[in-house]
C-alpha cells in the first residue's frame, strides 16, 4: 500500500514537470542521485535537486527563453542533465538531446533544424572538439558549458558565470499534456536523423505500461550509463525511477562500468545486449583455459539453473539435479553475480536482439534478464518480458494499453497513446510510417506466438535477398558471429551475390594474441589480409554459424583493422551500423570478395 501511495500516476501528473514538482513534495529528501564526483560517490536528494533546478530556470528566463523554445543537451550522464532538462520542461521548454560522441556535421543539422535557442556542453575539450562548428554557435542566443576555461563567442558561458546568486523558487507553469516535451533526433543508419516529437502524455503513458509488467520500488537503485539521449534510457532509466521515486546512480563511463558495478551495487540495469555479449565473451574465453572439472562444473550450473528457470516459468518439469543447484550456485552463479554487484533484481534489454545463448547464460547462472523492444517512435517500449512470463528467445508481450498487429509483410504496426507527434520540420516522413488509423509502421518484421510473445526475425530493409533468391537476415548471423570472443563487429553481405560474405572487426587484445601466435606484426595494417589469419577468422565464424541453414553460410571473409565507429561515421551515436557507409568504405575490398562470380 505504501508503494502505491509513493507512485505518482498520470492521474497526479499531467506533464514531465508535474512529475518531479510531485515527486519532490512527496519525497524531498528521499535519495534522488548518485554520482562520482572528486574520488567519492556523491548523494544527492530530490530536494536538494529542485533548488538547483530552480537556479537554472532563473537563468534561462534571464536569456529570455520563452515556452515553446528548444534547449540542447549534449552531455554525459549526470546530475546536470536532469537540471537541465527539468529546469526547462518547468518553463514550458523543449528538450533536444545530442550524443556526445556524434560527428560535428549531425550536431550542426540538430541545432540548425531544431532551431535551438540554448545548447548545454559538458567539458572545454567538447567545445575544442566543436571548433569547426563555432562559426554556427555563434547564432545561438546562449551556449553554457558546465567546466570553466572556455573560450569563444560572447554567447558562450560558463555555469559559474551563467548562475546567480542565491536560491530561486522552482517554477513549474501549467501544461498541455499533448504538447511537445522533447525531439529525439534518430540516429539513423541512412540520411539525415529525423527529429522524433514525443508529447508529455506520450512519455507517461508509456511509464505507466511498463510499469504494469514491473515492480520497481522506491528502495531500488538502478545503474544508468546508457546515454541520456537515448530514448530507452531516458524514459526507463530516469523518468520512470522518478515515477517510483527510485534513486538512479550515474556510471562513470562505459570503460569503468565493469567497476562501477561492484561499487554501486545496483538493483536494476537498464542494458543493451552488446554489454552481456562482451562479458559472454569474456567467461568463455576464460573458461576455455580452465581445468576439465572447472568447465564441467560451470556448465552443470548454467544447465541446471536454466532448466531451473523454465520449471519456474511453468516451461519445463521438476528435475532431481535441482537438490545441488544451491551447491553450484555457490561455486559458480554468485560469483558472476558479485562482478554486477551482487544484488541485481533484473536487468532490461533493449535496442537489438539479445543471443539466446547469452540470455540462457546469464539466466541459469541467476541473473534474470529479460528482453524489450520500442522505437523512439514509440516513447520507446512497444513490448517487454516480464519477470514471470520471460520467454527470451521473443521481445515480450505488448504492453497494456499498446495495440499490435501483424502486416501482409509481416511488419508490426503499433498504435497507442505512446506513438510519437510526428517528426519535426518533416511531414513527408511522418506521413510514410503513420497511416490515417494512427498505426505507426515500424519497419520490423516479425511473428506473434499463440502466447502473444513477439519475436522479431529482421528489418524489412535489411533483408539481405542472394542472387539465388533466397532471403537472409543479416541480425541474427551477426549476432551469433560478434558472440566469438575474437570478433568485435562483424557485417555480413551478399545483396544480390551468389553467396554470403562478411566483414569482421577483430577484438584487439585476442587478435595480437592470435597474430603473434602466426609470427605476424598485430600493428601492421597487412596483417589482416594474412591468408593463415583470415583462415583463423573462418572457422570461428564457420562455428558460430552452424546452425544456420546451408545458403546461409558465410563462404568468405575480410578482416579490417579499423574498429567502426561514430568518429568515422561507420556506427550511428547508439553504436548501430551504417551499413551502407560501410559497404562504401570497404568497396574495393568487397569486390575482391566477390571476383571471378
Amino acid at each position: 500500500m505504501q508503494h502505491e501511495q509513493r507512485m505518482i500516476t498520470t492521474d497526479d501528473a499531467a506533464t514531465l514537470a508535474d512529475l518531479f514538482n510531485e515527486r519532490c513534495m512527496r519525497t524531498p529528501d528521499g535519495l534522488a542521485y548518485v554520482q562520482y564526483l572528486d574520488g567519492e560517490w556523491r548523494n544527492r536528494t530530490w530536494g536538494q535537486t529542485r533548488e538547483q533546478v530552480g537556479r537554472w530556470q532563473a537563468a534561462m528566463v534571464a536569456d529570455g527563453l520563452r515556452s515553446g523554445d528548444r534547449v540542447a543537451i549534449m552531455c554525459s550522464n549526470r546530475w546536470e542533465w536532469v537540471i537541465c532538462d527539468q529546469a526547462a520542461q518547468g518553463l514550458g521548454l523543449v528538450t533536444v538531446p545530442v550524443y556526445t560522441n556524434d560527428r560535428a556535421k549531425n550536431i550542426a543539422w540538430i541545432l540548425a533544424d531544431s532551431g535551438a535557442s540554448m545548447l548545454m556542453l559538458e567539458t572545454v575539450a567538447q567545445w575544442n572538439s566543436l571548433q569547426g562548428l563555432h562559426h554556427k554557435l555563434a547564432g545561438l542566443p546562449r551556449v553554457l558549458c558546465l567546466e570553466p576555461g572556455a573560450v569563444g563567442t560572447d554567447n558562450l558561458a560558463s555555469l559559474s558565470d551563467w548562475l546567480g546568486e542565491g536560491p530561486h523558487p522552482y517554477a513549474c507553469r501549467p501544461g498541455n499534456p499533448d504538447s511537445m516535451a522533447t525531439i529525439v533526433y534518430t540516429s539513423g543508419t541512412t540520411g539525415r536523423p529525423k527529429g522524433v516529437m514525443l508529447s508529455h502524455r506520450n512519455i507517461l503513458f508509456n511509464i505507466g505500461a511498463t510499469l504494469k509488467l514491473f515492480d520497481v520500488f522506491e528502495h531500488d537503485l538502478l545503474l544508468s550509463f546508457l546515454p541520456l539521449s537515448h530514448a530507452f534510457e531516458r524514459t526507463v532509466g530516469y523518468y520512470l525511477p522518478m515515477t517510483t521515486g527510485t534513486a538512479v546512480a550515474h556510471s562513470r563511463s562505459i570503460a569503468l562500468l565493469a567497476d562501477d558495478l561492484i561499487e554501486v551495487r545496483p538493483t536494476i540495469l537498464i542494458s543493451v545486449p552488446r554489454i552481456f555479449e562482451r562479458i559472454y565473451a569474456r567467461i568463455m574465453g576464460k573458461l576455455a583455459a580452465e581445468s576439465p572439472l572447472k568447465r564441467h562444473l560451470f556448465r552443470a550450473a548454467v544447465d541446471t539453473g536454466w532448466a531451473h528457470f523454465l520449471y519456474s516459468q511453468r516451461r519445463g518439469p521438476w528435475r532431481p539435479s535441482f537438490l545441488i543447484r544451491p551447491l553450484l550456485d555457490l561455486l559458480v552463479g554468485r560469483k558472476v553475480r558479485a562482478r554486477l554487484g551482487g544484488r541485481m533484481r533484473f536487468t532490461v534489454c533493449g535496442g537489438a536482439a539479445l543471443p539466446p545463448e547469452v540470455a540462457r547464460l546469464f539466466i541459469g547462472l541467476g541473473i534474470p534478464v529479460t528482453q524489450g523492444y520500442g522505437l523512439t517512435e514509440t516513447a520507446p517500449v512497444i513490448s517487454a518480458n516480464p519477470l514471470y512470463n520471460n520467454l527470451p528467445a521473443s521481445v515480450g508481450l505488448p504492453l497494456p494499453g499498446i495495440e499490435v498487429r501483424v502486416s501482409h509483410d509481416d511488419e508490426l504496426l503499433t498504435r497507442s497513446q505512446s506513438v510519437m507527434l510526428g517528426y519535426w520540420n518533416n511531414p513527408e516522413a511522418t506521413r510514410a510510417v503513420l497511416d490515417e488509423d494512427g498505426w505507426l509502421h515500424t519497419g520490423d518484421k516479425v511473428s506473434i506466438g499463440a502466447s502473444g510473445h513477439i519475436s522479431i526475425t529482421g528489418r524489412i530493409k535489411d533483408i539481405i535477398v542472394l542472387a539465388n533468391g533466397e532471403k537472409v537476415p543479416p541480425g541474427e548471423m551477426e549476432n551469433a558471429i560478434a558472440l566469438d570472443e575474437l570478433i568485435d563487429q562483424v557485417l555480413v553481405i551478399g545483396e544480390g551475390r551468389p553467396y554470403l560474405s562478411a566483414l569482421v572487426v577483430p577484438t584487439q587484445e585476442a587478435f595480437t594474441q592470435v597474430a603473434r601466435e602466426l609470427h605476424l606484426d598485430p600493428d601492421k595494417e597487412d596483417s589482416c589480409r594474412d591468408k593463415q589469419l583470415r583462415t583463423v577468422f573462418m572457422q570461428r565464424v564457420q562455428q558460430c554459424t552452424a546452425a544456420f541453414p546451408g545458403y546461409a553460410r558465410v563462404r568468405k571473409l575480410a578482416v579490417v583493422s579499423k574498429p567502426w565507429t561514430p568518429d568515422n561515421g561507420l556506427a550511428t551515436p547508439t553504436l548501430k551500423l551504417r551499413r551502407n557507409k560501410i559497404l562504401e568504405r570497404y568497396h574495393d575490398i568487397v569486390e575482391e570478395l566477390y571476383a571471378g562470380h
